[in-house]
């Protein structure tokens, strides 16, 4: 009897699981495994969103799994300890598990491999986190892209599989595990209804309520923080609860049977995908991106070293309240809207002059979809030291952009609630209301609400300043 190892990662799931699919295919007797990175647990970057998250779409697959006929067994890592003494334990021939994209995972993987083979088994690696791998697509001259336009093109008319049908049978056997509710990271995390839910079962709920409505109003609603117009699919896609393909798959049937009219914000949805693979792609070519700019020369750019800056920003008290709101957002419900995220990542490099990885690590932390390739690269985006054309000119006005996503101060007045009260002329400069309407409105700025910590129309102008003196300099 063939017995393969299927190592669960990043792939909490079992429906269209490649990975797990193969080894069912490959074996008679499929033993999931998940091992406990201490890499992962210890990372101080690793906030209780995530570690709830993790541990909810675990608790899902230890449901799940034995509908399958079989059971999830968990035990400490580090992989090239713990695969090789699964192997001599249960006489499997194998290892299976998914790709993953980024420098430690790659190491990871690398050395679970060397211990694997050295012990007798196979290991083997399937693409599946993405729609289409970064040695699939190049430029016309055979180099990775790194403008997102023609990557686009590129992806949208690239072939792409359709997701697999679940393993009809697994066959676990009576194997010690460790108890999901004795980890240390996460055995004192109290449930938290704001939070992002994790799990198989979830995941294909918030799509389906996706694509049965809001879908068709993406193109719009999109834009607007105070609806709720986007599929929050990004922390399933993150931990795999959730393929990429049966998303893809999803969009395309409620595409094709949609009017006209209601086709094109589908297609915009489909290019939110899109800039999720390119970050990834990008990752995968230039590693360096993990560590420092995409362009290095603008990691010699005169960041600013203000704690207390940083702390305003992290805290939602900068006194400009679209940015405030995100950032209040975020340390409540541990999502942001991508909008957003926008305006507040622009704000800490363009106006507080902080460095764009300042940012990135407090996102990762709060984030419970915190993902590298699209955290970095959205941060990078914003900073303008990513891999975009021209982009050190794009400095987000706070308050503009407030009066165009948020435009009666919803968005604003649900996350700043010392601000419920000021009318919608002001919620976007509450600065500007006399001492009157402060009154009136129940709100003395500089004492129940900031004033701006900072001058936009200034710093802007240092912002571009600096960049324009990198430029030169790099000539």
């Amino acid at each position: 009897m063939t017995v393969l190892l299927h190592w669960f990662r990043r792939d909490l799931r079992v429906a269209d699981n490649t990975a797990l699919a193969r080894a069912a295919r490959d074996a008679e007797r499929v033993i999931p495994v998940f091992l406990l990175d201490d890499t992962y647990l210890a990372d101080p970057n690793v906030g209780p969103a995530r570690f709830r998250f993790l541990r909810e779409s675990l608790e899902e697959l230890e449901r799940s799994l034995p509908r399958s006929g079989g059971r999830l067994i968990v035990r400490p890592g580090p992989a090239s300890r713990a695969l090789p003494a699964l192997l001599a334990e249960t006489g499997a021939a194998g290892v299976y598990a998914n790709a993953e994209i980024g420098p430690y995972p790659e190491r990871r993987d690398a050395a679970a491999k060397a211990a694997v083979e050295a012990a007798g088994g196979r290991f083997r690696l399937f693409p599946d986190a993405l729609l289409v791998e970064p040695d699939a697509i190049a430029t016309e001259k055979g180099d990775p892209y790194t403008v997102f336009t023609p990557f686009s093109r590129k992806w949208t008319s690239a072939e792409k599989r359709r997701p697999e049908a679940p393993p009809s049978a697994l066959d676990t056997p009576g194997l010690p595990s460790v108890p999901l509710d004795r980890v240390r990271a996460w055995r004192d995390l109290a449930p938290d209804p704001l939070s992002p839910k994790g799990g198989e079962a979830e995941a294909s709920a918030r799509m389906r309520e996706f694509f049965a409505g809001p879908a068709f109003r993406y193109a719009d609603d999109r834009d607007r923080p105070a609806r709720d117009g986007t599929s929050r699919l990004s922390p399933h896609l993150h931990f795999g609860t959730i393929s990429a393909r049966a998303v893809h798959a999803a969009a395309g049937d409620a595409g094709a049977g949609a009017a006209p009219a209601q086709r094109d914000p589908i297609r915009k949805f489909l290019l939110e995908l899109a800039w999720r693979e390119f970050y990834h792609h990008v990752l995968f070519h230039f590693p360096r991106v993990a560590a420092g700019s995409f362009r290095p020369e603008l990691d010699r750019l005169d960041w600013r070293e203000d704690v207390a800056a940083l702390e305003a920003w992290q805290r939602g008290a900068t006194g400009y309240p679209f940015v405030d709101a995100g950032m209040r957002q975020l340390r409540t419900t541990h999502w942001m809207h991508n909008r957003a995220r926008m305006v507040t990542a622009s704000f800490l490099t363009k106006d507080l002059h902080q460095h764009w990885r300042r940012g990135e690590k407090w996102f990762e932390r709060e984030l419970a979809d915190a993902d590298l390739a699209s955290n970095n690269g959205g941060w990078q985006w914003a900073a303008g030291s990513g891999t975009d054309a021209a982009p050190y000119f794009r400095v987000f006005n706070p308050v503009l952009q407030s009066r165009k996503l948020d435009p009666d101060g919803r968005y604003i007045r649900r996350f700043v609630p010392e601000l419920s009260r000021v009318p919608a002329d002001k919620i976007h400069e509450p600065w500007t209301m006399t001492p009157e309407e402060q009154r009136t409105a129940g709100c003395a700025i500089g004492t129940d609400y900031p004033a701006p910590i900072v001058d936009h129309a200034r710093e802007k102008q240092v912002a571009l300043a600096m960049f324009e003196k990198i430029r030169r300099t790099s000539g």
